[in-house]
Parts: structure tokens; sequence; C-alpha cells
């Protein structure tokens, strides 16, 4: 990676990839360019993973490329996941091996080659109670050790994913104290990818589309899709103006549907609660606690390293208009805590939960029914690729772990309909803004919390704590995001307002309680700028 000082300013901070900050007067550029007639090969729509790596796949294949969002980066489906890379465990449980497969190769991709600062190897814990039967628990065994099969075909190294393995109770509660004691013959250890933050993981795939070329651009609406290109609005200022492209792709997820005819999607809303960690008491691991009733379901408690425990997650069906933001709805907050309180032996509140989010999955209806019936949680999670009759090719369905697959497909149909000249896909041998083998990284001098949200990049991050010890301290009490990382935000991660400060280049917007008291600490750092 090509690591070059910042030009001397008052916003030089230190080293970045060359050409990869996003800040105010970039897009301004780079929107003054679109809106004077430049014509780019690909016009991507929509900068949630898949959009984000839509345009980094273009790019690196040396195409001209424009990348558009109506609100910001990761504004949707993909700061609402479960922050975890799957590797494939539960679709090849319901037969979908190719989707399997695809999975684990895409989890190896990320954690080591082209993002092992934001992914890394995660512990889970099937604890075996009363409710998991002795014929569950041999089935759920046979499952994990599958899924290191999964790992092996997918060529990930051990050192990268250990073994599966049986617990003993003593070694079960030692990962996981808050577990019920009573009836407890063990648990089934098992790993997986976890991300350090997915909006994080999409800032910086966007960042590094940047550094190869791409325009990046938020508050920019796409009115209408044409198969040369796209009638915008500029959020900011109501401005309209004329995108010219080649080739155009759809990665709108949840509202791909309404900027293209014939694509029929069913949304599903997975919600997650906030937890504070010491309502949960020291977790060493994940949890996986078995939903009573389903053969293949559990509910992930993960705790986050920032104070913080996320739970989830549900799977229902979302009829009618697809809002920006998704409520939860009561009905999800409870049946989290019920699955909860069947395997913890601490009594959760509702007053316990200090934060919730829901996040809609874009999956394609195939079943062919006129009223969309059936459960979301069948409908297949491969991806798909459509392309209308006036050349606009969608991307919908599939997962945020085989995000640079989705992509890569998405920008082969996109090529191929235009009969356009392009390299081959890149992305799998391209290292992320901040990306270094382990050894680098681990040899870092600076907090490794810095490490794991920004890696290379972290010595900058902290040296501006050490320029100005007031950019040093946490925003809020009891949570570690510094001043420094709003700063670094607004600088060169393309934060434009305080809701992008606080609800995705950070995580402190979950917690209602904490964004409040971290507004002042946004407004102070757009001011420095």
């Amino acid at each position: 990676m090509n690591l070059v000082p910042l030009p001397s300013s008052p916003d030089d901070t230190g080293p970045a990839l060359a050409g990869s900050s996003l800040n105010a007067a970039r897009r301004r550029r780079d929107l003054a360019r679109l809106a004077g007639g430049e014509r780019v090969d690909v016009l991507v729509v929509g900068l949630g993973a898949t959009g984000a790596g839509a345009a980094l796949d273009a790019a690196t294949r040396g195409l001209s490329v424009a990348a558009i969002d109506a609100h910001d980066l990761a504004f949707g489906t993909s700061r609402w996941s479960s922050k975890l890379i799957h590797g494939g465990l539960r679709y090849l449980a319901s037969g979908q091996l190719d989707v399997a497969h695809e999975s684990a190769v895409e989890r190896g991709i990320l954690m080591e080659r082209t993002a092992p600062h934001l992914v890394r190897a995660q512990p889970f814990v099937l604890p075996l109670t009363p409710l998991v039967s002795r014929g569950q628990a041999a089935l759920a065994r046979a499952g994990f050790l599958a899924g290191d099969l999964l790992r092996v075909g997918a060529r990930t190294a051990r050192g990268t994913l250990p073994r599966p393995r049986t617990l003993s109770a003593v070694e079960t509660r030692h990962l996981a104290p808050a577990l019920r004691p009573v009836g407890l013959r063990g648990g089934l250890l098992s790993w997986d990818g976890r991300l350090s933050d997915d909006a994080r993981l999409v800032t910086a795939i966007a960042r590094t589309a940047a550094a190869h070329g791409a325009r990046i651009l938020t508050r920019a609406r796409a009115v209408e899709l044409y198969g040369d290109g796209a009638l915008v609005r500029d959020e900011l200022t109501g401005e309209e103006l004329r995108v010219r492209a080649r080739t155009v792709v759809n990665a709108a997820g949840v509202w791909a549907g309404g900027l293209v005819d014939d694509v029929r999607l069913r949304p599903s809303r997975g919600t997650h609660l906030v937890l504070r960690s010491e309502t949960l008491g020291r977790l060493s691991a994940g949890l996986h606690i078995p939903i009573p009733g389903e053969s293949n379901r559990f509910v992930l408690v993960l705790p986050q390293g920032d104070g913080r425990v996320y739970v989830g997650l549900t799977d229902e069906p979302v009829d009618g208009d697809v809002p920006d933001v998704p409520e939860v709805p009561e009905t999800d907050i409870g049946f989290l805590l019920d699955v909860l309180g069947s395997a913890l032996d601490v009594t959760l509140h509702r007053d316990d939960v200090v934060g919730a989010f829901a996040g809609l999955r874009p999956l394609l209806d195939t079943s062919g029914a006129a009223d969309g019936s059936g459960r979301t949680a069948d409908i297949s999670r491969k991806h798909a690729v459509l392309t209308s009759a006036e050349g606009v090719v969608t991307v919908v369905g599939g997962k945020l772990t085989t995000y640079r697959r989705m992509a890569q497909d998405a920008v082969d149909a996109a090529v191929a309909a235009r009969g356009m000249t392009a390299g081959p896909c890149r992305t799998a041998s391209v290292p992320l803004v901040g990306a270094a083998p382990q050894r680098t990284l681990a040899g870092l001098d600076v907090p490794q919390r810095l490490v794991f949200r920004y890696g290379t990049e972290a010595a900058a991050v902290h040296a501006l704590g050490l320029a100005d010890p007031a950019l040093a301290a946490p925003v809020v009490p009891g949570h570690p995001v510094t001043g420094a990382e709003l700063l670094w935000a607004v600088r060169h991660e393309g934060a434009l307002d305080t809701a992008d400060l606080l609800d995705r280049r950070t995580r402190i917007g979950v917690v209602p309680e904490d964004r409040a008291l971290a507004e002042e600490a946004a407004g102070v750092a757009f001011a420095a700028t």
C-alpha cells in the first residue's frame, strides 16, 4: 500500500492512502465536474457495502466511476448487521452449498488479505442447556465441524480461525458467567469472522475506491435512472444535474425496486438490542442461544468491547413502504429478551435495553406468490444480478459477507451489457485503507482499539490526540471514542453532519442517551475544519 504524507495544511494529520480522503471540499469539486458534463464509464447508485464495492471493483479495472447515495455511506442495511463476517454455516445446514462456500471464501479474503485490521476471529459458545437435547447438541457439533471443513475448502489458515471444540460446564461458565448453571451440561465453542464495525468497513471500501479515482458522492439522490446515466439531486442545495455514464449499476438495496421496474423484493427486518456490558457481566466470547422451537436459528449475544453488548436478531417480513430508518417494534424487543431469559442466570428487564436498531435485508422475492407469502427466514441469501431493458444493472439479495462477490458480478454484467473494455476483477487482492499484515498491525505503538478500527492509520488518529490533549479524551463517559476520531472522520472519512459522525463513523448514536451527550463534541469537530 502506498502511504504518502498529506499536503501540509491545517488539516495535515499524518499519513493516509494517497487520494483516499473524503470530505466536503472534495465532494463539491467532484459534483461540479459531473455537473459540468464529465462522463464516467460506470455510475453506481447506492453506497452500502455492495455499492461501494462495485465502485472499487470498477475503478480497479481501469474504468472511470461515480458513486452516489441519497444519504451517507452505509446509511441503510450495511450499518445494521450483526457485525459478523459469516462462514456460511447456516446456509450449509439449509442445503445452500454454493452460498455456504462463497461465504467462507469471502470471509477468508477479508480476514487474510483485504481487511485484516477490521475483521478478526470471534469465539462463540453454544451453551448446552436443558432446552438443547442431546440430539440437537450432536447435530450442532456436526454442523460446527462441517463449518470447519468450509474453512478448509476456502483455504483459510487454521491460525486465522481456530478449530471448534466441546467445552465442559466449568469452561463454558468461565467464558460466559451470566449463563444459568442449573442443568448446564457444557458448551460448544466455534469461531467466525467479526467486524470491528460494518459501517467502518463500508467507509474503508469507499475511501479505497476514491484512492483509485472513483468520485464518491453522498447526499446525491438518484431521482430517475436511465441506461446512460441518471437525474441526480444534490440534497444539500436542492439543485439537479444530469450525470452521464456509459452504464449504470443499481445497488440501492431495499430501495432498488423503486428505481427500476420488475424488481420484486421481500424485505426482512433484523432487530438488535443494545445492553450495557455490566448488565451481563464479563463475556469473553459471544453466545449462540438456540431459539426454542427452531432447529437452525439462534439469538446472538456479541460483546462490542466498548461497554456495550448487541443482542440479535429477528427475521420478520416487512410490508408496505420502506422507511429510511426502520423502527424497532416492542414485539421484537420482547422476543429477544425472552430468548435470553431461557439461558441466562440474569433477569433482564425492558429498562436494561439502552438502545435498539433494526435493518432491512433486501431479499429477492422468488416465491412467485402474488401476496409474497412465506417466511423471509426461508428465502435464500444468494444474490442476483438483473439487467433491465434499458441496460441498468441491479444487484440485490446476498449478505454483507459476500459484498465483494456481488460487486464483481454486477460490474461483470455492466461491462458485458455495454460491450466495454475493462480489466479483470482485482478486488480479492486489493487491500482496503488501513490494511496490513497482522505482524505489522501488532507492531504499531498505538492503542489496540484504534488499530482494530483504523489499521495503519491508527497512528495518525492517535497523533491528533497527542497534539491536542482535549481531543484525546472520550467524548462520552464510559465510551472509548475520542474527539480525535470525530475530527478524523470529518477530514478524511466524508462525514458531513452530526448524524454521520455519531450514527455511522462511530456507534455512539445507537444509545440515545450517549448520543445527546456527544452532540457538542461533534459540533467542535466540524468547527475545527
